[in-house]
């Protein structure tokens, strides 16, 4: 018998069918999703780079721990030195190091006076990473005394500012000292924190021989303990010894684990910001995903009738759909993983030598997993939606969708997936935050931003729609497509709106930040800042300022460091305030006493003392930060001051305005509290005519001479440190926030990308009855206009109220309404909406209709 054997069946595949068919309509390419993998990728990247710089940062922190302190545990005491029994205690852990920082006066005779960070350093210094001179000499031979004179090392700013060279000498406190080196590198420089002037190195014996170390005069002592061999349970064991053995010295103690906690919280906190607004070029680009999955399943119609007449369900033609989307967002979330992840690479390789801040470029896999979620949970919340349209797709669409789209609601069950969506964004957001607070304060806004956008689209809409219609065929053409079904004013409005509101709000802010800094600050404060005036000298200096600045205003208090140990009994290391608080706990405080209620300040409970009261120890404290931890009249107050715990009972809570840059403090003692004790005196000046940078120059050398050990500040000199420090900040935000804007114009052209079906049939029916080309033109450039305009004006509105916000309620600033930059944001967009329009439809204008007049 002949014949052939029957083929064995195939085997059936272990792929489901729907991501089999999902595979297979992919093979097509990605054509219609660069607007959707642009607008995950950009802020997946965004999210991703700032935390894994983040991330970088804090490695570098930890890794360098030992290098930025100088020791494996620092203790630093306030304006005096550590007791001998405080000493032994220390000494038992370790060899110690010390170190001793203060503020002083560097004067070059006729070139001037100038403010330095001075440093003074013992033999074994630095103990550890590399200190970097300009001669590369050992530092013992730069700081040695040679012919009665010390040596130094400057920071070349010193140089620049007084016009001095390596080997020119400067004054510290009438003793002459030798400039022999730069400063090139300093490796404990972030330990040192903000500085208002440049560094000076000079040796223990340098500042012993300047005087400057006198009882109440400002000063840290930093004693720097090097235990290599100790792990971190040993480096614990001998923190709780010296805490035996000297409880009530009131050191600050870091450990190198912990080497900066306050800068790591200022990283945290600013990684969050960026980070909000890396989700808010995320959120932006979402629309764009909506755009271009509307339009997908435009293109897709007929895909989906002919799946439909052959069978399949609804639901699985959405699956198969929906997974296309989300692989597609897979892989755009990668890009963006990619280029985030990369970033702190990049930075080291690029800035390594320039970077500031120690940077450990590491993948951060936590980090990046959720920068992944942001991307794909943005993806599926604004995909699901349209998806959902398909479902009840029906066949019929195959041959009329184009002329009777079908309008139907979408089902329950992709309402019930997008609110799954947004709810675990929104989770995300909030068990992320640092500061929950600001993240709530995000999300609300975000929601309210596009609820506001919307109801703008459809007031658009509907006003369009009630408007008379006008005779020409142009301006009636451009009113009709701003509200005919399938108009692109929802998705135009929604992406150009958010971009506008942003750029606004940044823009304000920025403004009236720096305002505040260079603008409104020195018209009213005081132009000099004198601190360590000695006590015995105070009568002394106030007689000789009063000749160097007649008719000037001169304030002076007395003025000493303290530490707040306790509030109402509870140690400040169990309290817990919020954040913006915690800054009063930690470290030392400029404290005062006072007879009087300081100027600038208001009583809002209690009473001020009066004569007989006063004798008791009592304090003033500010109102604001009483409040938030939990502080009242009656309550008590323990400060650390001198080695000393004193507690003194809350007698009033008062307002102070701090913006004035007066003298003011946030806590003022009775004069009976600290009677006896060491201190030196504050006193500001205030010129008659006010800013004169001549007149200040000649005063601070004057003082120099004078008082050698007073320290002089100039307002303007610290403000532009501050306002230098702000500016970078400000760059960050404009980078991140820059992100979202090219994200929102993306978004823009992918909205009208998405309508060009739709303007594609116009044109090829409106030329047939006769439209030009320049007339369609007309009536587009009208139409985009209109909606630009529109949607520049709520942005405005609402980038004024957002700005008024931030800056009066989380920045407790004044608020100007400055609209320079503003204005310049809006016309930008309107340009922009126009021209993209005109962009997307220049080449719709030129088709022939007959081609087109077959498939429709």
């Amino acid at each position: 018998m002949h014949g052939t054997l029957p083929r064995p069946a195939p085997r059936p595949s272990r792929v489901p069918l729907t991501l089999r068919l999902a595979f297979r309509e992919l093979r097509a390419g990605l054509g219609g999703f660069v607007v959707f993998l642009a607008c995950i990728a950009l802020g997946v990247a965004a999210i991703a780079g700032v935390a894994s710089i983040s991330r970088s940062l804090t490695d570098g922190l930890g890794r360098e721990g030992k290098r930025i302190l100088g020791g494996d545990l620092t203790y630093s005491l306030i304006n005096r030195e550590a007791t001998p029994d405080e000493r032994a205690a220390l000494d038992a852990q370790g060899k110690v190091s010390v170190v001793t920082t203060l503020r002083a006066m560097a004067l070059a005779g006729d070139k001037g006076a100038a403010l330095v960070e001075l440093k003074a350093v013992d033999a074994a210094y630095p103990a550890a990473g590399d200190l970097v001179t300009d001669p590369a000499l050992p530092l013992p031979d730069l700081l040695a005394e040679r012919d009665g004179v010390f040596g130094a090392v400057a920071d070349p700013v010193l140089l620049t500012r007084l016009d001095l060279t390596v080997g020119d000498r400067i004054e510290i406190a009438g003793k002459p000292i030798a400039i022999r080196a730069t400063l090139v590198s300093e490796p404990d420089k972030i330990a040192n924190g903000i500085g208002f002037g440049p560094r000076l190195l000079v040796s223990a014996a340098t500042l012993q021989a300047t005087g400057l170390i006198r009882p109440g005069s400002l000063n840290r002592w930093s004693y720097r303990i090097q235990a290599p061999a100790a792990d971190d349970a040993e480096l614990e064991r001998r923190i709780a010894a010296v805490a035996r053995a000297a409880p009530d010295a009131g050191w600050e103690m870091r450990s190198r684990s912990n080497a900066d906690p306050r800068f790591a919280k200022s990283v945290e906190r600013f990684t969050q910001f960026l980070t909000l607004v890396g989700l808010t070029a995320l959120i932006v680009g979402g629309v764009g995903v909506a755009n271009a999955v509307n339009a997908f399943v435009a293109r897709k119609r007929g895909s989906i009738a002919t799946l439909k007449s052959v069978g399949a369900p609804g639901g699985q033609v959405v699956a198969i759909y929906l997974t296309q989307v989300m692989l597609v967002a897979g892989l755009g979330t990668v890009i963006g993983l990619a280029i985030g992840a990369g970033l702190p690479f990049l930075l080291d390789a690029l800035f390594h030598d320039a970077l500031p801040l120690p940077l450990n470029p590491t993948l951060a896999p936590a980090e990046l997993l959720l920068a992944a979620a942001y991307g794909l949970l943005t993806a599926l919340a604004f995909a699901i939606i349209p998806l959902g349209h398909a479902h009840d797709v029906p066949v019929s669409g195959l041959f009329r969708d184009v002329v009777d789209p079908d309008t139907r609601k979408t089902r329950l069950r992709y309402r019930l997936i997008l609110v799954a969506a947004l709810a675990a964004l929104v989770a995300l957001a909030l068990a992320t935050a640092f500061d929950r607070r600001v993240a709530l304060m995000f999300i609300v806004a975000a929601g309210l931003a596009f609820g506001l956008l919307r109801l703008v689209a459809l007031g658009l809409m509907a006003g369009a729609r009630r408007l008379p219609r006008p005779r020409s065929a142009a301006p009636r053409m451009a009113l009709a497509n701003l509200h005919r079904p399938g108009a692109l004013t929802p998705a135009i409005v929604l992406s150009l709106g958010l971009g506008v509101t942003l750029l606004v709000t940044l823009s304000l802010i920025d403004a009236n930040v720096r305002r505040t800094l260079t603008s409104s600050l020195p018209a009213r404060a005081p132009n000099l800042f004198f601190l360590d005036i000695p006590a015995a000298e105070a009568d002394g200096f106030h007689a000789e300022l009063g000749k160097l600045a007649p008719g000037g205003k001169i304030e002076r208090v007395p003025m000493m460091r303290g530490r707040i140990v306790a509030i109402n009994g509870t140690p400040a290391a169990a309290i817990k305030p919020p954040e913006d608080a915690a800054w009063v706990l930690d470290g030392d405080r400029g404290i005062t006493y006072a007879e009087d209620l300081p100027e600038g300040s208001n009583l809002v409970a209690g009473s001020w003392w009066n004569a007989e009261e006063g004798a008791k120890p009592l304090v003033s404290f500010d109102a604001e930060l009483g409040r938030a931890l939990n502080l009242a009249v009656g309550g008590t107050v323990t400060v650390n001051v001198l080695g000393r715990n004193l507690t003194a009972k809350v007698a009033n809570l008062r307002k102070v305005e701090w913006r004035n840059l007066g003298i003011n403090f946030v806590m003022v003692f009775s004069p009976g509290t600290f009677r006896g004790a060491p201190h030196s005196d504050l006193a500001t000046l205030t010129l008659a005519g006010g800013p004169d940078a001549k007149t200040e120059a000649l005063i601070l050398r004057d003082v120099a001479r004078a008082f050698p050990s007073v320290t002089s500040v100039r307002v303007k000199d610290a403000l532009d440190t501050v306002n230098d420090i702000v500016g970078k900040l400000v760059l960050a935000i404009r980078a991140a926030s820059g992100v979202a804007v090219v994200a929102s114009l993306f978004v823009l052209a992918g909205a009208i990308a998405a309508g060009h079906r739709a303007r594609l049939y116009d044109a090829v029916v409106l030329k047939v009855l006769g439209a030009t080309r320049g007339r369609l033109l007309l009536a587009y450039t009208l139409e985009y206009g209109a909606l630009g305009i529109a949607t520049a004006l709520f942005g405005l509105l609402a980038g004024t109220l957002a700005g008024w916000t931030i800056v009066t309620r989380v920045m407790k600033l004044d608020f100007v309404l400055d609209l320079s930059g503003a204005l310049v944001a809006s016309t930008l967009a309107v340009v922009f909406a126009i021209v993209l329009g005109l962009a997307g439809t220049w080449r719709i204008l030129g088709q022939k209709p007959a081609p087109y007049l077959r498939q429709f």
